[in-house]
């Protein structure tokens, strides 16, 4: 079930008006049927891997709880470890070592495999098998008390909001807003309804129609370097606005059910450098593999050769989280590559807060942004025959075809009311500037919010990017 669909509108209203009756137990009860259901629009069957990740990691880590045996811990984090990854790996890399095995066999001269699994990839996968397996490490590493209720502990796993594209909540965070009761005010209602409309701007108005030329541009055989250099900035505007529009609406719907999910999005186009950028992009899940992945590895605690092993190793299980395929992988090393980059240049990893409305931190951000511009590239391309055209093309960025002109217009009218929206929040030093205006202003804005999506929106039912992953 899609956020921007008159299905989720239908539940969204069914589960809010039960919700608003109930006490806090019951309450949950509701959201987690209401979550189950919501996951099983796509497809009933994969609520069982649901299922299984929920049973295995609330009783490991129960058991984890109750235990001062250190093996016997060991044990258990373990398994709960095997059991999300055995998951994880089966469902989304199966198939892509099947074939990158059988293309190395037929590369040697031997016959090809020709082993195919038909494996659907369950939406979500990779957030909530993260979500839950930091749980039970946080349990082993003595940092959190485990869920006593197996319906809680159900419903973190399965919120509906954060479910298939996050944000990747931690349970020292989430859980203790599900097992006390909530405070539902009008406020709350309000803020969260204008950062749903928000957030459904960005998804339909801007991402929905910056799609269809950024897919018309990728599907080109050999395209011309100008048309590569729009699809590419058109696409990092894209893949922000369709991304960011979902986690806006996410944590726009908890706060209206009096729960605050984490900011997974602070501007990251405005980032001075590698360091900086996924301190703000994604910021869940670049938290995530810090803690859980780059500082078990040793973080930058035993010298500079093992800092940069370690930032390149996390960079590259980055890259691979997020598909099944080689470009995925370049784009991991690609970020790797770049934190190591920076890490030798002088002040390659400071930030200068006074610079925040310099000119000078407009230059450097604008300079980084090329960087990231190139990242997005190296992902959105489906092969990497494909990023070696592409990238090829961009060493002629004064050749033109036919729909040149039409696809710079659309790229500077939508990416200029981007940029001028980014700017503004940027110069202001806060994301949602809304609620600093009086009632009549902040309605205003989302009578025009509505307006434009009404008339403007790309389409209904355009699937979120971060779906596939």
């Amino acid at each position: 079930m899609l956020f921007n669909s008159f299905e989720f509108v239908l539940f969204f209203i069914v589960i809010s008006t039960g919700y608003f009756v109930l006490q806090r137990r019951y309450q949950n009860l509701l959201l987690l049927c209401g979550s189950y259901f919501f996951y099983g629009w796509w497809d009933w069957r994969f609520l069982s891997l649901l299922a299984i990740s929920t049973v295995v990691d609330f009783y490991c880590g129960r058991e984890m709880g109750r235990s001062t045996d250190e093996r016997y811990r060991q044990r258990l984090v373990t398994l709960s470890i095997l059991t999300n990854l055995g998951i994880l790996s089966f469902f989304k890399y199966c198939n892509f070592f099947l074939d990158s095995l059988s293309a190395l066999f037929t590369s040697l001269g031997f016959e090809p495999i020709g082993i195919t699994l038909q494996i659907v990839l369950p939406v979500g996968i990779s957030f909530y098998t993260f979500q839950t397996m930091s749980y039970t490490i946080d349990i082993y590493r003595k940092q959190l008390e485990p869920c006593k209720s197996m319906l809680d502990f159900a419903l973190y796993v399965s919120f509906f909001p954060q479910l298939v594209a996050g944000p990747i909540e931690r349970a020292t965070r989430l859980i203790p807003q599900l097992v006390h009761d909530r405070e539902i005010t009008l406020s709350g209602i309000e803020r969260g309804l204008i950062l749903m409309l928000v957030g459904f701007f960005k998804k339909m108005v801007i991402a929905d129609n910056l799609a269809p030329f950024v897919n018309e541009i990728f599907a080109q055989d050999n395209p011309a370097g100008l048309d590569v250099l729009i699809g590419c900035y058109a696409f990092a505007i894209q893949i922000y606005c369709d991304f960011s529009g979902y986690t806006d609406i996410a944590r726009g719907i908890a706060r209206v059910y009096g729960i605050s999910l984490c900011e997974n999005f602070c501007l990251p186009y405005f980032a001075l450098n590698p360091s900086d950028f996924w301190r703000r992009w994604h910021i869940s899940l670049s938290t995530w593999l810090r803690d859980y992945l780059y500082i078990p590895l040793g973080g930058n605690r035993k010298g500079n050769g093992r800092t940069l092993f370690n930032l390149v190793a996390t960079m590259f299980l980055g890259g691979l989280w997020h598909g099944a395929s080689w470009h995925f992988v370049v784009w991991g090393l690609y970020h790797g590559g770049l934190l190591c980059l920076f890490s030798f240049i002088p002040g390659g990893k400071d930030v200068p807060t006074e610079w925040r409305k310099d000119w000078r931190f407009f230059v450097r951000a604008f300079l980084f942004f090329q960087f990231t511009v190139y990242g997005w590239l190296i992902f959105r391309v489906e092969s990497l025959s494909q990023l070696v055209d592409f990238s090829l093309a961009l060493f002629n960025p004064f050749d033109t075809s036919s729909s040149s002109l039409s696809y710079a217009k659309k790229l500077i009218l939508i990416g200029g009311l981007f940029t001028v929206a980014q700017l503004y929040q940027q110069l202001r030093g806060k994301l949602e500037l809304w609620n600093e205006h009086s009632f009549l202003s902040r309605w205003l804005f989302c009578l025009a919010t509505l307006i434009g999506i009404l008339f403007f929106g790309g389409g209904n039912d355009v699937t979120f990017i971060y779906f596939q992953f």
